[in-house]
């Protein structure tokens, strides 16, 4: 939900993180969010440290309160076509793009400086800053991070009721044993990412 005047002339702080590198399928999916001043930022941390409970629990509060959010997707075939590093910066400027998009609707004009989990920036149309561990320092990104990981997990399990046969919704698609056993017996699902390495 947006919660902004009607004009902002401060600088506002935009986290930004993907989740779903590494998986043998499924989309990779980021977050972009806005933090208010009054946002309870010492509940958050790196999405990975947390239980998937609170996860979804803190998930609740960052899209109830952000100032703004945005959430960008990257399919299995387009990282297929680009390979995984440009699909998650790509998927970090349509999260950006789409948080832009929340904040124009609601007529705001606003100064917005983005700092992005990892070693490279993606392409925006503000100040972004590459900062590894970012996810573990800034609270804009931990909550980017969690959105962006609750998000794709909630979409994997969506894929675990279509193809029942890979257990989506028990490994999210990462390269686990019975993940890499159900290739093996099934062959590749339509949300595989066929030029990831299926070591058995």
């Amino acid at each position: 939900m947006l919660r902004m005047d009607s004009v902002m002339s401060e600088t506002l702080l935009c986290g930004i993180d993907e989740a779903g590198r590494g998986p043998l399928a499924g989309p990779v999916c980021a977050a972009s969010v806005i933090l208010p001043e009054h946002f309870p930022k010492h509940l958050l941390a790196d999405s990975k440290k947390l239980k998937a409970a609170t996860r979804e629990e803190l998930k609740t509060v960052i899209f109830g309160t952000a100032t703004a959010w945005g959430l960008g997707w990257v399919s299995a075939s387009e990282i297929d076509q680009m390979n995984i590093h440009n699909a998650s910066l790509l998927a970090m400027e349509r999260a950006f793009a789409a948080m832009l998009d929340q904040i124009n609707q609601g007529n705001n004009r606003a100064n917005i400086r983005a700092i992005a989990d990892g070693k490279f920036s993606p392409r925006l149309p503000v100040e972004c800053q590459p900062l590894v561990k970012a996810d573990t320092q800034i609270p804009e990104v931990m909550a980017a991070s969690i959105l962006a990981k609750t998000s794709r997990d909630r979409l994997m399990d969506y894929y675990g009721i279509f193809f029942p046969q890979y257990g989506y919704e028990r490994h999210k698609g990462y390269p686990t044993k019975a993940h890499r056993e159900a290739i093996a017996r099934w062959g590749t699902s339509p949300i595989q990412r066929l030029t990831y390495s299926v070591n058995l």
